[in-house]
């Protein structure tokens, strides 16, 4: 009796189909190998083109900080011209609301008539608008908040004495009020404020004028009506009136005082003395305010004080002592904020009078000074992997076959996060020096037990084929295991999904290209400096190494 043949089931014949696969992929591979390994020229000249177009990527790549994520909300700020009453602004307010209601992402607006939250000032002029968004899937075509951010700074133009601009909220709280850019200028020829608001608008016409920039702005305004108080310092002294206590007494009745805190229905109040509304109208309650003088008498404030009518602005700012104006905006789309900065910079040069410099603040100025420290930091992970390294095999040219694999990784990362439309950000540059741990680790897998096989008496091109052949599975397993995992963040939605994505792509970008090349450059490496550090250190193994020039 004839027993039937069992049928293999599915499992089993993929298992074997794919063994057979990859053997065969294997052998092509090592031939590959062989063939590096007899034209050397051929895998040192593909890397040093791989490390000029990295470092070529690297100086074009647009640059930013962090990215601005979807926070859900959309603030805008509105500025009416210099001295309009709250009514005035009440009316731009009511027309630029009906247009952001009727935005298919609005889910919610808040507004209030008065606030200049860029400043933190109160002050008729300005107004402030918080619009919550629906959830993504409910906001119509465009659910990008910087896109209706952009979309609505368009549409509400057309409201007639009101200027309006819409941001989002910085990612990182506390790096100031807005997302995009900001920066101060100084004056610091201790000029007028009126020329400090003028040069500061001339600016911002300069700024306008570049490609870089959507737009910036500034809320410094120097034409309010005012009243200046001019004080007869002779009169007032022959009156036995102190300036202080006029000043003082001017500054409780028309500024506020704070007088003390108090403690009821659990609940703390703050106690300020000012004059009601009515009592402090006009420049005629004047004379119902008096001031002490030397003798107790009450002298009325009306004939020591006279009011002046003036211009000028609602607050004033101070930065590193110089008089100086906030200055915000937001890069076009399809450039970065380090675009946008290096604009700036160029522009400042060429239009900045004499005696006028800028300052960077906010979350620009964590931008600008983290440049350089990134920089540092990949450069310190290099060497840490190199001085591990020469430790490991006690040699300071090994370390070199798997320090140079590192332009392989890189090169994937800016490839990707610029086919992705990704700016080199801080996500991306962390995913960096992850990955120099990653692909040093492939790189020693191969060099470690090459160096192994070489110890044992094999010679420099058998043991970088039997390493390369062992290793090749555990490389591209571990490898692929990785990229597989960072796929979802590749496609994150949500709030933190600019980050996610940068993470992602830039790390399964520099994987790929990492492996694919890394496996092909690193026996050649291998044999290249092994060969050396035998030379230089004048140790031979069991046998000679005319390898080569094979």
């Amino acid at each position: 009796m004839v027993k039937k043949k069992k049928k293999k089931g599915f499992g089993a014949r993929f298992f074997s189909g794919f063994n057979a696969g990859f053997d065969a992929m294997t052998k092509r591979y090592l031939g590959s190998l062989r063939f590096l390994f007899k034209n050397k020229w051929v895998a040192i000249s593909g890397l040093a083109l791989i490390t000029a177009v990295s470092f070529w990527m690297v100086k074009t790549t647009p640059t930013g900080f962090i990215p601005t994520e979807d926070q859900g909300f959309v603030l805008y700020a509105v500025n009416t011209p210099p001295g309009s009453s709250l009514e005035r602004t009440n009316r731009a307010t009511r027309a630029i609301d009906s247009i952001v209601m009727a935005e298919p992402s609005n889910g919610h607006l808040y507004v209030i008539d008065g606030l200049n939250f860029m400043s933190n000032a109160n002050a008729s002029p300005y107004a402030a608008g918080f619009m919550r968004l629906k959830d993504l899937k409910d906001r119509g075509e465009v659910t990008n908040p910087d896109e209706i951010a952009g979309l609505l700074t368009q549409k509400v133009s057309a409201v007639k004495d009101a200027n309006t601009f819409f941001f989002n909220f910085p990612t990182v709280p506390g790096f100031g009020n807005v997302s995009g850019f900001e920066f101060m200028l100084q004056d610091r020829n201790n000029g007028s404020l009126q020329d400090l608001g003028n040069n500061a608008w001339a600016f911002i016409g300069a700024l306008m004028q570049r490609p870089e920039i959507a737009y910036a702005f500034t809320t410094f305004a120097a034409g309010n009506p005012q009243y200046e108080i001019e004080v007869d310092q002779v009169k007032a002294k022959q009156l036995g009136v102190s300036i202080r206590d006029l000043m003082e007494t001017m500054q409780v009745y028309y500024g506020s005082s704070f007088v003390s805190d108090f403690n009821r229905f659990g609940k703390y109040y703050r106690v300020m003395a000012q004059a009601d509304a009515q009592y402090r109208a006009d420049e005629n309650s004047l004379n119902s305010i008096y001031v002490k003088n030397n003798k107790g008498e009450m002298v009325p404030a009306s004939t020591l004080v006279t009011l002046k009518r003036v211009f000028g602005p609602e607050t004033v700012t101070r930065n590193n002592l110089f008089n100086a104006v906030t200055i915000n905006g937001q890069p076009k789309p399809g450039y970065s904020t380090g675009d946008a900065i290096r604009a700036i910079e160029e522009t400042a040069a060429q239009v900045l009078p004499r005696g006028y410099a800028y300052e960077w603040t906010g979350v620009t100025r964590e931008e600008i000074s983290s440049g350089d420290q990134t920089a540092f930091i990949f450069l310190l992970s290099i060497i840490f992997v190199f001085f591990l390294l020469a430790a490991q095999y006690e040699s300071y040219v090994l370390p070199f076959a798997v320090i140079l694999t590192v332009p392989t990784g890189v090169l994937g990362v800016f490839a990707f996060i610029n086919w992705f439309g990704i700016e080199n950000n801080i996500y991306v540059q962390i995913g960096m020096i992850m990955l120099v741990g990653l692909l040093a680790k492939n790189a020693i897998l191969i060099v470690e037990y090459a160096v192994q096989r070489r110890r044992a008496g094999m010679s420099l091109v058998d043991a970088a084929i039997e390493a390369s052949k062992l290793r090749l599975r555990p490389i591209l397993m571990t490898s692929f295991a990785f990229v597989v995992g960072l796929l979802p963040l590749t496609w994150a939605t949500g709030g933190s999904a600019l980050g996610n994505r940068s993470i992602g792509i830039g790390a399964v970008g520099g994987m790929l290209s990492g492996v694919i090349l890394g496996v092909f450059i690193i026996p050649v490496l291998y044999i290249i400096f092994q060969y050396l550090h035998e030379k230089v250190s004048q140790k031979k193994a069991n046998e000679e190494v005319p390898e080569l020039a094979e």
